[in-house]
């Protein structure tokens, strides 16, 4: 069917998905480009394929196709590309011996950067905070380059608990901290355990940092007072997974 007016029911319901209220009511959310759209394709995520008239895909999905300017109302990019998919949330749990703890991250690259790392260096789920940027952001997933498909993350309303939790099943704790923590070069590395990672401007909450096992720091040049949390992040896994 080939939709070609903006205040079509449909349309405007679909334009509602790139607010973070109308995301959580539905458990909805958006990808945009092939890559992406493929990406969710093979991960069993996509429920529907908009796409520009006169566009082709070859996918096995439920496909509706707009006119150009429709296209524009509903797409997040200055120059859409033609290729809209309407994805379902999944539905994760806790699970595995590695696991990154986010909290209250608030950029969206930093989050896409950071999920991509924990695919490459072997994470077995993400935690962020209820307080960090929306997972679904259409940034945050262009970010990702298509590995929000294929990490196991979660959302947790009370990181004290959930970290709690963990230390009774053994898990170590790990955060930095640069002068009492120890050089990550050194760090023992444990069958089951948990990094917490912390906010741009504020770090890891004194709560948090009172319930780590161990502190590190990521040794380096000393003219450089710190790193931005998605590269310090990303070294640190590279680290752990050697």
């Amino acid at each position: 069917m080939l939709y070609s007016s903006v205040n079509n029911e449909k349309i405007k319901n679909i334009k509602k998905l790139n607010n973070k209220k109308y995301r959580d009511e539905t458990n909805l959310y958006l990808v945009e480009g092939e890559h992406l759209v493929k990406e969710a394709y093979e991960n069993n995520v996509l429920e529907e394929l908009i796409l520009l008239e006169n566009t082709n895909i070859n996918l096995d999905i439920k496909t509706s196709y707009v006119t150009e300017n429709v296209l524009k109302y509903i797409s997040n990019l200055d120059s859409p590309n033609g290729i809209i998919g309407i994805c379902k949330k999944k539905k994760n749990t806790l699970k595995g011996n590695k696991i990154v703890i986010l909290e209250d991250i608030q950029d969206p690259g930093n989050l896409g950067t950071i999920i991509r790392s924990s695919i490459a260096f072997n994470v077995d789920t993400l935690v962020l905070s209820s307080n960090t940027v929306d997972l679904y952001n259409p940034k945050v997933i262009r970010a990702t380059q298509g590995m929000i498909f294929k990490q196991n993350i979660i959302i947790e309303n009370n990181l004290e608990e959930l970290i709690k939790n963990l230390k009774q099943n053994n898990y170590t704790i790990y955060t930095t901290n640069v002068k009492n923590g120890n050089s990550l070069k050194t760090i023992e590395k444990k069958d089951k355990l948990a990094i917490i990672m912390g906010n741009e401007g504020n770090g890891v909450s004194d709560k948090l940092n009172l319930l780590a096992d161990e502190y590190l720091y990521i040794d380096m040049n000393k003219n450089c007072e710190s790193l931005n949390v998605a590269v310090a992040t990303s070294i640190i896994l590279y680290e752990l997974d050697k």
